[in-house]
């Protein structure tokens, strides 16, 4: 590593970080590839929890998965902004599905990388969230730069379905399995749930829609191109 002019550069202070995850080892994980570039604050696996941990904490940068118990990470953004609009929050997740994206990016997050990211690059990527800067996993920008461009001009920046915002991230995901076809257990080995799990997916979906049947919840995601 070469210095600059004969001296090196000085990273500042840690950034203080909170982990959200709901896997503990991927936490563990996370905690051992950051090492002692930032300081870790707190880690939660749900949703209330780390609602309630980050507004007590204040970290500069909130590490988080989409999908999470409780509601999805951006529920934990919406909730936290409420109370400490000065916390900046990172998506780390292993989905790279358009609609978590926008889902969080919406919510307010400052960014959104994948767990393929190195240590190294996590750690300047939330060093550069923390100065304020905007971080996206290359893949990932160019998305949100092509569903930018393809806006008419005057539109909002994402456009806003009050129907599919009530659903949770998770929610989407056993919603457009079931519109393609799927039975309860194929959606459980496609997503590594319960069976039980995806029926309580799938009821809550029929409720917040309002929906009754299979074939109507079928049809409403066939009407918004989610399938």
């Amino acid at each position: 590593m070469t210095a600059s002019a004969g001296r090196s550069e000085d990273p500042g202070p840690r950034p203080r970080v909170f982990l959200v995850d709901d896997h503990h080892l991927f936490r563990a994980g996370v905690r051992a590839e950051l090492g002692d570039a930032v300081e870790v604050v707190g880690d939660a696996d749900e949703v209330p929890a780390a609602v309630e941990m980050i507004v007590e904490r204040r970290p500069d940068v909130v590490l988080l998965d989409v999908h999470l118990p409780g509601g999805g990470g951006h529920v934990v953004i919406e909730q936290v902004r409420r109370r400490a609009p000065e916390v900046r929050f990172l998506a780390l997740s292993v989905s790279d599905a358009p609609e978590d994206v926008i889902s969080v990016i919406r919510a307010g997050a400052r960014g959104y990388v994948t767990k393929t990211i190195s240590g190294a690059e996590l750690v300047d990527a939330i060093r550069r969230v923390a100065a304020g800067d905007a971080v996206f996993s290359p893949r990932l920008a160019g998305f949100v730069l092509d569903a930018f461009a393809a806006m008419p001009a005057g539109a909002p920046a994402v456009s806003v379905d009050p129907e599919l915002d009530q659903l949770s991230s998770r929610e989407r995901e056993v919603l457009r399995l079931i519109a393609r076809g799927y039975t309860y257990k194929e959606v459980s080995r496609e997503l590594s749930i319960a069976v039980k799990t995806v029926e309580t997916h799938v009821s809550a979906v029929l409720r917040k829609l309002q929906l009754s049947t299979r074939h109507q919840l079928t049809f409403w995601a066939a009407e918004r191109r989610l399938v």
